[in-house]
């Protein structure tokens, strides 16, 4: 697939992007539109490098729409979900690129894949998931954890505060500090990255949270 391709793509879902933009405007928890305009721009850079056959129409929709269902930005999960199902019936898209859309949402998540209840994702959804994670590293993933971390009320940084194994979403939900969130979360995203371009920005994006963990600690103690 090439650029030009994927700009006919993206063309062709202008209300599906309109959609996640009201449906995002008034996020405050780092989950906004702005977000999934990464996540979706992340997605044709893997899409670019990506040779098997996949529906990009699938992708970029989901990138965008991702978070409109998720529970850190609405109350009711099951209503906005039927409320997505019915918009997207609207988009001249089949009922198959529907389900699958529906599927990677309900399936993306860390939370969802590390407590053992996620199905396997398709190529379609793998790619998703890693633009998701690519933003939940580097600078833009330590710049939305420290965002995210206000929002929810979770202190910085404690050194007795020490990183937890969490053994349930609602007590990963609870959280400890933001700093801890780096690594009880963050860097376990590297290696659970799926495509080759994931596992390889991946990898650059957590050198550059090592050093800045490093320049951190160093101006804590100071």
């Amino acid at each position: 697939m090439n650029e030009e391709q994927l700009q006919t793509v993206a063309t062709r879902i202008v209300e599906i992007i309109d959609y996640a933009k009201k449906h995002l405007a008034h996020d405050g928890s780092g989950h906004g539109f702005d977000h999934a305009q990464r996540v979706a721009h992340l997605a044709q850079k893997i899409l670019l490098n990506t040779k098997e056959t996949v529906d990009a129409t699938v992708v970029l929709a989901a990138c965008y729409l991702h978070d409109t269902i998720d529970d850190k930005v609405v109350a009711d999960v099951e209503g906005a979900t039927e409320d997505l199902r019915e918009f997207l019936e609207t988009q001249g898209l089949s009922s198959d690129q529907v389900l699958e859309i529906l599927f990677i949402i309900d399936n993306l998540s860390f939370s969802k894949q590390y407590f053992g209840n996620s199905l396997e994702l398709p190529l379609s959804g793998q790619i998703v998931q890693d633009a998701d994670r690519l933003e939940a590293l580097g600078a833009m993933g330590l710049m939305r954890t420290a965002y995210f971390g206000g929002y929810s009320g979770h202190p910085l940084y404690d050194p007795a505060i020490k990183p937890k194994t969490f053994t349930s979403k609602a007590e990963y939900r609870q959280g400890t500090t933001v700093i801890n969130h780096v690594y009880e979360k963050l860097f376990l995203l590297v290696d659970m990255m799926n495509t080759a371009y994931g596992k390889e920005e991946g990898q650059r994006r957590k050198a550059f949270m090592e050093d800045f963990l490093k320049e951190f600690y160093q101006e804590w103690e100071i």
